[in-house]
């Protein structure tokens, strides 16, 4: 990814549609899922794929390479993903700020990549008047591209793509796993050898010949795929393809690469001491197979049996009966060309991690003495199926999907083949491929340990090759990233310059919510979405932290850990049995300000999910060892936190905004001390005092009606009864008078994490929204910002940067946040300074052009997926908004004014009035931040 965001991309050998038995009827009864598509290729090569769906006024475009770190060469490794960052910088055609620049005006969710060992895909969600746009947009990217790149552009965005690596990986516990694994599993010829990111050496090492060969030799139109899903029509859609991309000429033929899945002869060890470990970890990899080979499927199934849930035996000897870890995690990895079968435990502190290694051995052995049920195998592929709907839940997800497809398998349409694969795997499948890739195999085993703590380390294991990257001052060459390219352009048989005009405006359409109340006061909003057979929903109750006594902070979570561990009338394993059976996921998490049950299911499975949800609410089976298992689980948590920088810093901020009286200061998982003090009867007074229907609020989408919701509460209403819930009220910190720095000391941190802000408004004030419209040119608007625009694209000091409002019912805070090079601490916290200064003075006429635009453009894709609109109800009923409240919005956005921002900047972005913090290397950067004009920096640690 260039940018820190996190999304799921759809890997098309992890689906399946299936159902292992229809538990209950409703109205909406199985069907056949399909995503119908077209598929064209033009002259020069380019793979086009369309997917029409017109619920929504959105279309999304996914240009996708066929190219990843499997096509670079040794010593010049993370080339593909490089690309993935220049390609949005600027083009012949869009100018500097590129698609990025664009994307603000028009709407977008945000101009984004990600680049794995295959392929590179560049994406975006707009409106569908703005479809010809991102077409002319993504052809700039192929054909009229590589003259802008010149040394200046290639040197800022090396920094930034090594400040990716440092945040991602050398900043961050157990960075190196991969690493050291992929080192070590694959020869040094395999294209796998290496990592996606690259190394800072190569990267720091890459020359604008290198660059420009890399771009053209790989991207060209016959080794691309262009994706166009949403509301579109296909025949102005194809002319506008055939326009823009069809010039473009035809690069030399690119012969598909050999499967090349790897045998080791011998099981290697490898250890390595983990500056910002806190927990011992044991890693295992065995070769396996590419995607969509046959056993791939059967693999898939095989870590799910092995390592998921209270049944299976890694899960139940480790975890449950040894307790040595708090949670397994195995999974099939398979790309193009070769497979890993991965398994990773955390252990508790101090584990010696030979003793989970003895513990999963033992686990193997019990597998092959016991088995597993048809009805284990049926459970996980009904899970599966719910995955799979969800996957498809936005125009996006199904064209990642076909794009998938089309580049790995050849066809689009691969999808059914795909499901029959996994439909048909058998117990003797499974069997088969354990004793296949695992039983008596070898495989590449790391401990990832805590300085120190080399005697935790497996047994014979060799110190694993870490490249770790010493903090110099001034190390980084210097670039001018004003200064403007020269170059010849590319001709074309048209003037690309021009940029394509809008369609027709959409209309923002708004769901239609219905309402109810019990008389209880339970709260009942829903929208019916029939898109995908899916049902999202929320049980969202007032309190979580808010309502924990102060000396034993941590009830709350814990409570919504263990109300998942069985009922009066089932185990915790029997529980979970009978959710995964149903396709359905219940989910519980305690928060600041509230306590949570949500939950996905199959829409014919509706009312036995909700049957369950109801059991776990009323009937909670207290069970002791889980207790006790649950308080080892977040124990581990609290330790691992305490070496996380950013952890650190979201923790020690906390304790600056609201002071050492207030209970929002405090985690929520509590200290190691309050852990210890409660005790069972703690969370079953909390659980009397505070789970009450008269501060809860049910909201639910999906496709089900307002009648199969409100049958389905009909336990509730009968059993669930109402008592006084007092919300205890807090007094309001003040906001600091000046500002004072805050350090808190890493040593040898890579990245200094960066926390600046101060409590400002409440989500209820009536400058709340207003403040966000305000805050979208500073930090809220990603590539639209100055914060990015300055410390990112100007200096490449960070990753990544933004600023925003949260506030709740209780003021919240206004946050700058960012990680940047350790090296640039006090230039970077100075250069904010600056930018908070100056914002109100500077504010311009184009910037309230660009504000409106994309956040008047951008309701047309508010509230497309289902959980976009439990977002909404969640809005409705939390903070009392009207229905239409987007529209509201929408016309304050309108009305908006110069004079009216810039107020609110002077009111609420005064650099001179906020705590900043700094988690990082003092040794190095502590001093220096005096120069920020703040007095001596107060260290805290």
């Amino acid at each position: 990814m260039r940018f820190n965001k996190h999304i799921i991309f759809l890997i098309a050998f992890s689906l399946l549609v299936f159902s292992c038995q229809r538990q209950s009827k409703s109205k909406t009864e199985k069907q056949d899922f399909k995503v119908d598509f077209e598929k064209f290729t033009l002259d020069n090569g380019l793979t086009v794929v369309f997917h029409v769906d017109k619920s929504d006024p959105v279309v999304a475009v996914a240009l996708t390479s066929h190219v990843g770190s499997a096509r670079e060469k040794e010593g010049r490794t993370g080339f593909a993903h490089l690309f993935e960052h220049l390609l949005f910088l600027e083009s012949e055609n869009l100018g500097k700020g590129g698609l990025d620049k664009m994307s603000a005006r028009i709407g977008g969710a945000g101009a984004n990549g990600s680049t794995n060992r295959d392929r590179t895909n560049y994406y975006q969600t707009v409106p569908n008047d703005a479809l010809e746009k991102m077409i002319w947009a993504e052809a700039d990217k192929l054909g009229f591209f590589i003259n802008t790149v010149t040394e200046q552009v290639l040197s800022k965005e090396k920094q930034v793509v090594k400040n990716e690596k440092r945040q991602s990986y050398d900043n961050a516990p157990y960075g190196h796993t991969s690493y050291v694994i992929d080192q070590n599993l694959y020869p040094k010829d395999h294209p796998y050898h290496w990592q996606v990111i690259g190394s800072l050496e190569d990267l720091q090492n890459a020359t604008l010949a290198d660059v420009k060969e890399f771009y053209r030799h790989w991207y060209v139109p016959n080794n691309v795929t262009l994706v166009v899903s949403g509301d579109f029509e296909p025949g102005q859609a194809k002319a506008w393809v055939e326009k823009y991309f069809g010039e473009i000429k035809k690069g030399e033929n690119i012969p598909a690469l050999e499967k090349r899945p790897v045998v080791l002869t011998q099981t290697k060890k490898l250890y390595h001491e983990d500056n910002f470990a806190r927990l011992p970890e044991l890693t295992m990899a065995w070769p396996s197979v590419y995607a969509y080979h046959k056993d791939s499927y059967a693999l898939r199934t095989l870590a799910n049996l092995l390592a998921d849930g209270k049944k299976a035996p890694l899960n139940k000897l480790i975890v449950d009966e040894k307790q040595l870890a708090g949670r397994i995690n195995m999974y099939q990895n398979s790309a193009e060309l070769a497979g890993q079968l991965m398994l990773s435990i955390r252990g508790f502190e101090k584990v010696d991690l030979n003793k989970i290694h003895a513990a999963v051995e033992e686990s193997f052995q019990r597998f092959e003495k016991e088995g597993f049920t048809d009805a284990d195998l049926n459970r996980i592929k009904a899970v599966q199926e719910v995955n799979f709907y969800n996957s498809l839940s936005s125009v996006q997800g199904k064209g990642f999907q076909l794009a998938q497809y089309e580049i790995f398998a050849g066809d689009p349409g691969f999808i059914s083949k795909d499901i029959q694969n996994m439909l048909a795997v058998t117990r003797e499948d499974v069997m088969w491929v354990y004793n296949q890739y695992i039983k008596n195999k070898p495989y590449v085993v790391t401990s990832f340990v805590p300085k120190g703590q080399v005697n935790l380390a497996l047994k014979g294991s060799q110190k694993a090759s870490v490249v770790e990257e010493k903090i110099v001052e001034g190390a980084e060459e210097k670039f001018d990233a004003t200064t403007q390219a020269t170059y010849t352009r590319t001709p074309s048989s048209f003037d690309r310059t021009v940029e394509p005009p809008y369609g027709k405006t959409p209309e923002t359409k708004v769901p239609n919510v219905w309402e109810s109340k019990l008389e209880s006061g339970l709260k009942t909003l829903g929208i019916v979405d029939r898109e995908v057979p899916l049902v999202q929903f929320n049980l969202r109750l007032n309190g979580g932290l808010l309502l924990e006594d102060t000396s034993k902070v941590g009830v709350s979570n814990l409570l919504s850990e263990l109300l998942l561990k069985g009922t009066k009338n089932k185990t915790a394993q029997e529980l979970e049995e009978a959710i995964e059976s149903l396709g359905a996921a219940i989910n519980i998490n305690a928060s600041e300000e509230s306590f949570t049950i949500s939950g996905r299911t199959l829409a014919r499975n509706y009312p036995p999910t909700m049957a369950l949800v109801q059991e776990i609410l009323l009937e909670p089976r207290w069970d002791e060892q889980e207790f006790k298992l649950a308080k080892q689980r977040i124990e581990s948590q609290i330790k691992q936190q305490k070496a996380n920088p950013n952890s650190i810093a979201d923790n020690q901020f906390r304790k600056l905004l609201y002071g050492n009286n207030h209970i929002l200061s405090r985690n929520i998982l509590g200290t190691e001390a309050s852990l210890k003090s409660i005790t069972m009867e703690d969370l079953k007074n909390y659980y009397m005092a505070n789970l009450s229907p008269s501060v809860a609020a049910f909201q639910v989408v999906g496709a089900v009606d307002q009648q199969e919701v409100m049958h389905s509460l009909a336990g509730l209403k009968q059993h669930w009864k109402a008592r006084e819930v007092r919300m205890p009220q807090y007094p309001t910190p003040v906001v600091p008078k000046g500002s004072t720095v805050y350090f808190y000391d890493v040593p040898g941190a890579k990245q200094s994490v960066l926390r600046f802000g101060y409590l400002a408004l409440p989500a209820t004030h009536p400058d709340y929204y207003p403040a966000q419209v305000m805050n979208y040119i500073l930090g809220g608007g990603g590539f639209a910002s100055q914060l990015t625009q300055q410390l990112r694209e100007g200096k490449g000091y960070t990753y990544g940067i933004n600023s925003s409002f949260s506030g709740s019912t209780v003021p919240g805070p206004f946050l700058i946040q960012s990680g940047v090079r350790s090296n640039v601490t006090f230039e970077s916290a100075d250069l904010i300074k600056n930018i908070l200064q100056n914002y109100a003075p500077t504010y311009s006429p184009q910037d309230l052009e660009v504000t409106k635009g994309s956040l008047i453009k951008s309701n047309a894709r508010a509230f497309e997926t289902m959980g976009t609109k439990l977002g909404m109800l969640n809005n409705i009923s939390t903070y009392g908004l009207p229905y239409d409240y987007a529209k509201r919005r929408e016309a304050l956005v309108k009305e908006m004014s110069l004079d009216k921002i810039k107020g609110l900047a002077l009111q609420y972005v005064n650099p001179n009035k906020m705590y900043y913090l700094v988690v990082g290397d003092a040794a190095t950067q502590l001093k220096k931040l005096e120069k920020l004009g703040y007095g001596k920096p107060v260290l805290l640690n």
